[in-house]
């Protein structure tokens, strides 16, 4: 195993695999296929993080060394888990679609105008993915997925305490103020919706359902079901937790704000 990961596929239990407890869910099939393509995507970030911040030694050598390793795992360790369930979905072609269609939308020139800020937005995709897994963790009981959530959960929130530490020490060079941060928050939440799961989506339906139309009306359906399928279980007081660190309002304000804005995120989620 590559010393830089923290797990290995092949420690997986497989023998204990009851594919049968998924494989008539369609709204699995979008949650897992989904998260399959973007994380193994994630080349293509890699590249255009490490342009960015060519000027800081520290973040750049733990992007390449760690972080891309570790999220490709996830697409591999997923991919390898939609095979083994829905064995009649072709992966390679359908991610070979999403990919061309979805590559263009990540260059650097894409990235925030401040470094600060650009770790203001890995932090909020970082907690996006944690609170994702550890909602399909508590909503299967599906023993290889329960157990290849929790670790990628446990990789997720790895990387988000690093991204946190590069963004305060970037933060007291370039000087981000908090409005800037809590723009930068709203606004990649809204990207994470609006561009991400679209694209993803629209490949995966196009798969399942061949020459079916695709439209927003068909898209909040789909998306309707698989929130229907993980809300008792997604974690919004973790989510708004994690959201608040960057803004840095102290232990008293944020036992103020995480009660009324958790319940705030289990209204919209």
């Amino acid at each position: 195993m590559n010393s830089n990961l923290r797990w290995n596929l092949e420690d997986a239990p497989w023998a204990q695999l009851r594919a049968e407890r998924l494989t008539d869910n369609a709204a699995w099939r979008y949650l897992l296929c989904s998260a399959s393509f973007i994380e193994i995507t994630t080349d293509l970030y890699t590249q255009a993080l490490l342009d960015y911040f060519a000027d800081d030694a520290d973040v750049a050598g733990w992007l390449r060394d760690e972080w891309e390793g570790q999220e490709l795992q996830h697409g591999r360790a997923l991919r390898a888990y939609v095979e083994h369930v829905w064995p009649d979905f072709d992966w390679p072609r359908v991610y070979a679609a999403f990919r061309a269609e979805y590559a263009p939308l990540i260059s650097a020139e894409a990235l925030m105008p401040k470094h600060s800020l650009e770790m203001v937005a890995r932090c909020v995709v970082e907690m996006g993915t944690s609170t994702y897994y550890t909602a399909l963790n508590r909503a299967t009981d599906e023993p290889v997925l329960k157990w290849l959530t929790q670790r990628i959960y446990e990789d997720e929130i790895a990387h988000y305490k690093h991204f946190l530490r590069y963004f305060q020490a970037w933060r007291d060079r370039d000087g981000a103020s908090r409005r800037e941060i809590a723009l930068t928050l709203w606004r990649r939440l809204k990207m994470i919706e609006a561009e991400d799961s679209w694209v993803v989506t629209k490949h995966v339906h196009a798969a399942l359902y061949p020459g079916e139309a695709w439209d927003d009306r068909v898209y909040r359906a789909v998306i309707a079901d698989c929130r229907r399928t993980v809300a008792a279980h997604f974690p919004h007081r973790m989510s708004v937790k994690m959201l608040l660190h960057p803004l840095d309002v102290g232990p008293r304000m944020q036992r103020l704000l995480i009660p009324p804005l958790t319940g705030v995120a289990r209204l919209v989620a």
